[in-house]
Order: structure tokens, then sequence, then C-alpha cells
């Protein structure tokens, strides 16, 4: 009998996935730390911060932990594409696979997170006052959601790089 075929994905591709991933999660991340707004209170002026909210905090988080791991596999897979072997070996694969799956549902429960919270503040009377802030970071949880579209793809594709056993 013969052995499954065996389909990869070329190392240049999943190079260039990672790389758009930390390109979304870096803009993503810019976009939610310099996201603030100055509001007229009755009590005055308040200025509103990311860090006022437990969900956008958690968006930050995830962000910096999925470009620290994207980092990461970036420099591994510049050194397959320049060395031509896999740090790690085999056994390697097994990190690039749990850790990509981990990864991506992390950003997308950071994304989540993020949504919801805006859209509970939106419900919240006089949220006109600072629609600003609200959509701004409603764009830095989109950009963290395209962040895990791509990180998808790539625990697809490292999912095909599994060595296949009968």
């Amino acid at each position: 009998m013969t052995p499954p075929p065996t389909s990869t994905v070329p190392p240049y591709v999943s190079l260039i996935v990672r790389i758009l991933t930390l390109i979304c999660l870096l803009i993503s991340f810019i976009v939610i730390a310099t996201n603030n707004q100055t509001v007229s209170t009755v009590a005055g002026d308040v200025k509103i911060k990311f860090k006022d909210f437990y969900a956008y905090r958690y968006l930050i988080a995830t962000v910096i932990i999925g470009m620290a791991y994207t980092l990461l596999q970036i420099a591994f897979s510049i050194s397959l594409l320049t060395t031509g072997n896999r740090i790690g070996g085999e056994g390697f694969l097994l990190f690039d696979f749990y850790g990509d799956k981990f990864i991506s549902y992390f950003l997308v429960t950071g994304a989540a997170a993020s949504f919801g919270m805006t859209q509970d503040l939106k419900q919240l009377e006089g949220s006109d006052n600072y629609s600003k802030f609200l959509n701004t970071s409603n764009a830095a949880a989109s950009l963290c959601l395209i962040g895990f579209f791509f990180a998808v793809a790539s625990s697809i594709f490292s999912s095909y790089n599994l060595p296949k056993r009968i």
C-alpha cells in the first residue's frame, strides 16, 4: 500500500502570511494604544483611555502576545528559508501546530471582547460624546480580527506540514 500523499506549504508562503499577521497586529496595537478622547461632563473634562476598560486592556494584551509569537515564528521561517533546516527538527512542527491554534483563538477572543465592550458602551445614554473613541476602538478590534484570519491561515498551513502517520 502506498503512503498517503503529503502536501506541504512552501516556507515563503508561510512567511508572507506571518508578516501580514504581524502588520495587522502592529497597526491594531498602535491604534488602541493611542486611542484617547477628552469628554466634557457635568463634573468637568474627563480623558478616556483604553486603560479605563478591561476589555480594551485584554485586546492590547492579546495583540502583544500575538505579536511576540508571530515575531518568533517569522524568525523561525526566515531560518528555514535561509538554511533549509527547520529549527528543532520535526518535533518543532507540533509547537507550530498547537501554537498557531492557541494564538489564533487568543486573538479572536481579544477582538470579540473589544467589539462587545464597544457595543455596550454605544448603548449608554450620551455615547455620542465619545463616539470617536468607540469607533477607533472598533477599528483596532477589526485589525485584530483580520490578524486572526491570517493566523488561522498559518494554523492551516502548519497542519499541512505535520508528518503524515498511517
